[in-house]
């Protein structure tokens, strides 16, 4: 799809992942590397366990597909032949400090000047600008900043990150998708921008919109390994099975009781519960236990009722338990499992790829979605230090691949202006997808119907704690600046009124289970006679076909059946799983790009197409060195807290108060003996056994008591502000208090107050990406049930009062 494109990559490991995805939708992505190869090279796993430059399992996963130069910046020569490939690129890729690049002549003005139609990418961690854009960081500093840490783990102990580092694979994600809104947005202009991603934006996204909790007036969450605390309620997501774990969504609700319903009929029937147990109102249940008409203490009998039932099962008993009589439950699977899932296999999921270079072909995670018309075709091996020096070198000049000079036409204008987008989705990993769009311009019609609440509407943060269909944060969140329509898809009247919206549409999405669409007619087949250039994607948990096609359930689900549970958490306990609904925060970033890749090839070809969108095979390419330790060494990753197998100290550690934590780390040797100096510790410093990241690793325990003797007693503010001024990577934990007071999020923009017929104001976030000349504009509340029906049916579709009159005699909207 995106083979016109030349992508040049400078960015080191924070950024890899970006261009990964450009070239895995097929640009030509060029990696530019210093002598003796990118700093990537020196991240394990490592092949048989042997570290080298040319064995890591991380950066064969995240370089895939790409050639490689050898440049050295430095020098003049270095960064003459670095402008000389940028004047004829597309998109240039960079995670280097805000400035770094303009001090060696290759920022985004100095190669604007070149080439105007560029596409600037940079990716850092806290953005190119504000009070803490200069700040040395990590993954763990940046999860710690944007929020989502401080609500992983034990509630015990301290917070805990996921085994695979997640927080710039994030970032990385977000930046995939704003280049390729700035090159739809270059096809009218003719003029590249500046993309500039802030890290502690994107992982904000993984707080489940609870980032906002402080700015509603809603409790915040406190973290508990396989569930949340919300007030005086633990609410159990992870429970044990006779052998090992299985996610359950123990909820409630209109949206989530029926399922509950059906699990405790089965709890009844297994005998673990009476009738007036099996029969309580699963749907008003959350508001019996806020109110107090149901006692905390019975709820917490209820739980043992259903732990005292899994324990009786195994993970696959339960599993198929779940799929026949539809239930919420999913097995924690661990890196074995989920590389031998009949799921993935009967999908042709893994791609073997071929490494002459060792004389063995290895498996890996393959396409992060399946396109009807231009598939993703596998891509080679990541490529040796320099390999293509060569031949890309002597390669004639090349011009970017925009048509005709740029003329700055339409300047401003967002990069979706004028698309028109139909969206059947719902909850979170699709609306976060439609969101982004309707932030860039398209115009979004959002379907849903008064008589199936929206899941999204039932789900915390509420405003003022209240629950209420037009109260939830995250369904505000997630829908801003969209328009509503309510219909009744089952009403045979709603028909002709969703097709005449399908041939308006450039774009449909959906996230139904298989069978839904289809059952109604509105399938992609069936759309296409209707409107034949459509771009149609839908998105569910485990793919469109497969034997596990109709399991229908949420991102803790996905999460806990890709792997993400059971390498999170303590070596001494059972999974803690990420927070929340993990897929649905991780795989829109690829939903997004695949997407918008669909948008440019329509674009140049008039082509639509059909996007089957898998969360948990998109979800497993943020877990590609996990699962190649696997396929590779044949070793399981389990649950190593904080711990980095390659740099100490590498952990959360206690401050003054109640549950404050502030992450610190040191990767590398000056940033150790900096720390030392900070926390008086000479005698530290002079120990020849720590004078190496091999030493200290080895004597993790004791630096971490020695760290954390320091932090203990100690406010936040004072700890950030003495390390930072060393040059030591560290953040506080933030919370949602935390992160709304937080300077650098204040800068950027991030929290955007909006009118709200209902409460006066609302808060949600910002876009995770900016873009120099057309930015973002978040400019409306998410639409309550129904409040733009009479404009998409007058307005957009141009129906008549007495046609509109006739749809609501005949009760489609509703």
């Amino acid at each position: 799809m995106l083979s016109p494109y030349r992508v040049l990559d400078l960015a080191d490991d924070w950024g890899d992942f970006c261009s990964r995805i450009l070239a895995d939708l097929g640009a030509d992505v060029v990696k530019v590397e210093p002598p003796g190869g990118a700093t990537g090279r020196l991240i394990g796993p490592f092949l048989d366990d042997v570290p080298h430059p040319e064995r890591s399992l991380s950066w064969w996963a995240a370089n895939r597909g790409k050639r490689s130069v050898t440049l050295d910046v430095t020098t003049a020569e270095g960064r003459d032949r670095v402008r000389a490939l940028a004047a004829g690129a597309d998109v240039f890729v960079e995670s280097a400090a805000p400035g770094a690049m303009a001090a060696l002549g290759l920022g985004y003005d100095d190669l604007k000047a070149i080439n105007p139609a560029l596409v600037y990418v940079s990716i850092t961690p806290y953005g190119q600008d504000g009070p803490k854009a200069g700040w040395a960081a990590t993954d763990l500093t940046v999860l710690a900043s944007g929020g989502p840490l401080i609500l992983t783990g034990d509630d015990d102990r301290a917070p805990v990150r996921v085994g695979v580092p997640q927080g710039f694979l994030q970032a990385a994600g977000d930046a995939a998708g704003g280049a390729l809104l700035a090159l739809l947005e270059r096809a009218r202009s003719g003029l590249g921008q500046h993309v500039d991603v802030s890290a502690q934006q994107s992982v904000a996204q993984a707080t489940q919109s609870h980032i906002l909790a402080g700015a509603i007036g809603e409790v915040e969450l406190r973290r508990m390994a396989g569930g949340l605390k919300l007030g005086p309620l633990n609410v159990q997501l992870t429970w044990p099975a006779k052998e090992g774990h299985v996610s359950i969504v123990f909820l409630f609700g209109t949206a989530i009781g029926p399922f509950t319903r059906r699990l405790m009929e089965l709890v009844y029937e297994e005998g673990f519960c009476d009738e007036a147990t099996r029969d309580k109102d699963w749907n008003a249940y959350t508001m019996l236990l806020l109110t107090g008409a149901e006692p905390v203490s019975e709820y917490e009998r209820v739980k043992k009722t259903v732990e005292a039932f899994t324990r009786t099962k195994s993970r696959g008993e339960l599993f198929a338990i779940a799929q026949e009589r539809r239930l919420l439950i999913a097995p924690v699977t661990t890196m074995r499992d989920v590389v031998e899932s009949d799921q993935l296999k009967s999908r042709g999921y893994w791609q073997e790829v071929a490494h002459p270079e060792i004389g063995r072909n290895l498996s890996y995670p393959g396409a992060f979605a399946k396109l009807s018309a231009t598939p993703l075709s596998p891509t080679p091996r990541a490529p040796l230090p320099g390999e293509h020096t060569a031949a890309i070198l002597n390669e004639p000049p090349r011009r970017p691949a925009v048509s005709g000079s740029p003329t700055g036409a339409a300047t401003g204008t967002l990069p979706l202006s004028g698309l028109k987008l139909l969206d059947f989705t719902w909850v979170m990993a699709g609306p976060a997808v439609t969101r982004v769009l309707a932030d860039y311009g398209a115009t979004v019609v959002r379907v849903e119907s008064a008589s199936r609440v929206e899941t999204g509407r039932t789900l915390q943060p509420f405003h003022n704690g209240a629950g209420g269909p037009e109260n939830s944060g995250l369904f505000q969140n997630l829908n801003a600046n969209k328009l509503g329509l309510a219909i009744d898809l089952a009403n045979p009247a709603s028909r002709d009124v969703v097709l005449d919206l399908v041939r308006w549409a450039d774009v449909v999405t959906e996230s139904f289970s298989p069978r839904a669409m289809k059952a109604w007619g509105f399938d992609y087949e069936s759309l296409r006679q209707v409107n034949p250039n459509l771009v149609m994607m839908s998105s569910c948990l485990m793919g469109q076909s497969g034997p596990l096609s109709s399991f229908a359930g949420f991102g803790n689900l996905a999460a806990a059946i890709s792997g993400f549970f059971h390498i999170t958490g303590w070596p001494d306990r059972g999974p803690a799983g990420p927070f929340g609904a993990y897929t649905d925060y991780v795989s829109p970033r690829l939903a997004i790009a695949a997407l918008l890749a669909a948008l440019d090839h329509r674009r140049r070809t008039g082509q639509g197409q059909y996007i089957d969108f898998s969360q948990a095979e998109a979800a497993l390419h943020f877990l590609a060195p996990a699962i190649l330790d696997y396929t590779v060494n044949g070793q399981v990753m389990g649950r190593n807290g904080n711990d980095d197998p390659a740099m100490a100290p590498h952990g959360v550690y206690p401050l003054a108060g109640a549950d404050n934590w502030v992450a610190i780390v040191c990767p590398d040797d000056p940033q150790w003996l900096a720390l030392c100096q900070v926390i008086g510790r000479d005698d530290l410093a002079r120990d020849p056994g720590l004078a190496t990241n091999e030493g200290r690793v080895a004597r993790r325990a004791e630096l971490d008591a020695a760290v954390s003797a320091w932090t203990s007693g100690r406010d936040p503010k004072s700890v950030e502000d003495s390390l930072q001024a060393a040059g030591v990577p560290v953040s506080r934990l933030q919370n949602s208090l935390a992160c709304l007071a937080d300077p650098q999020l204040q800068h950027r923009g991030h929290f955007v107050t909006l009118d709200h017929p209902i409460h006066g104001k609302t808060v949600v976030e910002g876009s995770r990406h900016r873009l120099s000349r057309t930015p973002a504009v978040v400019h409306t509340c998410a639409p309550t049930l129904g409040r733009d029906t009479f404009e998409v049916l007058g307005t957009i579709l141009g129906y008549d009062a007495d046609r509109i009159a006739e749809l609501a005699a005949a009760g489609a909207l509703e």
